[in-house]
């Protein structure tokens, strides 16, 4: 095949979005007889979302080279932007910053204003997105899209709006936020932009999506962003971030194994080129494993998290919580908080309310009750009419209102059921029980209490599981409604000091359905080993 030839297969392939095929065409032409800068510029793009970054990087410059050798200053420009906005996402800042100030010379040069000015705006902007400077931010892509709106560049506009709406979210105005990633979405679900482009427009507005509350956006552009990788399965940039959204919408959901699972994908991209989906692939293990109990794990899933610059917060407050560390949690949450844009900040509010009323602090815990029943009079989207309700309910707990606490739970249990994410409802359920023991009403307690003890289980959520259980023995003895008849049995035969084996064949078991036994047990009890199973059995009468 001629040099020509492969150039017209490799560029047919590119716009078919075959990205391994048209590097291969792209490569075998440019050792046949080179490409042209364009051409260089596809290969790299190609190389970049087949993973092979490097490679790709050197392709780019190649162009860039090429650019300056044929006079084309716009090309050269485009190519030092697109490199600066890689090397930006692969945390090499001196680099970056090398390659964008190379860009603004070269733009110098230019006859008048292009596009691509505003592109080169757009690390300025995220420096002050990312610097604690919103309002800076958000008048730096004004920039950025009159740029992309004047020489209808649909890339630049559409990085200049996404960029406006973040900066709008952090400034505390969701709707306003929210309409602005809607209508870039529109760009995007339309195929009007490039692939890399769409690829960041994705995973930012589902990011976001996230941090605004806003769960059935974010269901909805994470199914949309899964469906445009299936249609790219060569590509590697965006689809572990892909599955790092993935993971956080199973773990809401209660799909933890599929959470956990799309949590490793998203891991292994992070190495093959899509470094962005390292924290969310570590993060949401960590959160997986905290809520089933496995807190070792977890802290070393938060200490992967915590290498790629961003704080794992909530996260590893919660875990010093459930270590019995109310005071580390309280000291690590309030300074996160504190040190938080507005839309950070409402994201950490729930965990605040909860860590600060373990810590005894009832006044901090109102303000932060408060907050957020501000923030869902400002913006009442179920979720964060949800967290409201629920932070709202616990803190009237603390002051002594159960009456006032049943009411507010009871609708932010309703709120969690209709979006579909049980652990936070089962929660719901053993707050409501605990304000109707305060009130006199010990067989709804319990009911309440028996409720949320199956769901803790059916999710795996043991240290849910075990407080739910220690309320139900408070207010019953024995273990009526915790154990089954044969998993008292096998209680029973554990205590004696018998093992799994012996177990089994007393009982005409295998010990397989033995260990599940015991796994259960632990499980519903919230034990931890034989010993302490064996105390459980003699101070609850099972054991003779």
């Amino acid at each position: 095949m001629s040099a020509e030839t492969g150039i017209d297969h490799g560029r047919s392939a590119f716009r078919d979005n075959r990205w391994t095929e048209a590097a291969k065409d792209f490569r075998d032409a440019d050792r046949r007889g080179g490409l042209p800068a364009p051409d260089l510029e596809r290969l790299a793009t190609a190389e970049i979302l087949t993973g092979d970054t490097a490679a790709g990087l050197e392709t780019l410059t190649r162009a860039h080279e090429e650019y300056l050798v044929v006079g084309d200053i716009v090309g050269a420009v485009r190519c030092a932007g697109w490199m600066g906005m890689q090397l930006m996402h692969l945390g090499e800042m001196s680099r970056a910053g090398g390659w964008f100030a190379r860009g603004q010379r070269l733009s110098d040069e230019l006859d008048g204003p292009h596009a691509l000015q505003g592109l080169l705006l757009v690390p300025v902007g995220l420096g002050k997105l990312y610097g604690g400077d919103p309002a800076g931010a958000l008048q730096v892509f004004a920039q950025v899209a009159d740029f992309g709106q004047r020489f209808q560049d649909k890339d630049v506009s559409a990085l200049a709006l996404i960029g406006m709406g973040q900066a709008t979210l952090m400034l505390g105005r969701n709707d306003e936020g929210l309409r602005m990633f809607d209508e870039v979405m529109v760009a995007v679900t339309a195929g009007e932009l490039s692939a890399v482009p769409s690829g960041i427009v994705y995973c930012a507005v589902i990011g976001n999506c996230h941090l605004a509350f806003d769960l059935e956006r974010a269901l909805e552009w994470t199914a949309a962003l899964d469906r445009w990788c299936r249609d790219r399965p060569d590509m590697v940039p965006f689809s572990g971030q892909c599955q790092s959204h993935r993971a956080e919408l199973f773990r809401l959901h209660g799909a933890w194994a599929e959470a956990l699972e799309a949590a490793a994908i998203a891991q292994v991209s992070s190495t093959h080129g899509d470094p962005q989906a390292f924290y969310g692939g570590y993060y949401q293990q960590g959160e997986v494993q905290r809520l089933r109990g496995d807190l070792d794990a977890a802290a070393a899933s938060y200490r992967e998290a915590a290498r790629s610059g961003y704080e794992p917060q909530p996260g590893l407050g919660l875990l010093s919580l459930a270590r019995g560390d109310a005071q580390q949690a309280q000291s690590m949450i309030r300074r996160a908080a504190g040190a938080a844009d507005t839309a950070t900040r409402r994201h950490l509010l729930p965990a605040l309310v909860e860590i600060e009323l373990a810590a005894s602090d009832a006044e901090a815990a109102r303000r932060g009750a408060d907050e957020l029943a501000a923030f869902a009079r400002e913006c009442p989207m179920p979720m964060v009419r949800a967290v409201a309700s629920q932070a709202e309910g616990e803190v009237r707990l603390s002051e002594g209102d159960p009456g006032g606490a049943v009411q507010a739970i009871r609708q932010a249990w309703k709120l969690w059921r209709e979006l579909g994410v049980p652990y936070e409802a089962a929660r719901c359920r053993v707050l409501i029980g605990r304000a109707c023991r305060d009130l006199g009403d010990e067989a709804s307690a319990l009911m309440d209490f028996e409720a949320a003890h199956a769901e803790f289980v059916e999710l795996g959520a043991a240290p849910a599981a075990a407080w739910a259980a220690s309320l139900m023995r408070a207010g019953a003895a024995g273990t009526e409604g915790l154990l089954s008849p044969r998993e008292t049995e096998v209680l029973r035969l554990v205590a004696t000091g018998k093992g799994n084996r012996a177990i089994a064949a007393e009982l005409y078991l295998s010990e397989k359905t033995v260990a599940r036994h015991i796994s259960n047990i632990f499980l519903k009890l919230g034990l931890s080993s034989r010993s302490a199973a064996t105390r459980y059995a003699f101070e609850h009468g099972i054991a003779g």
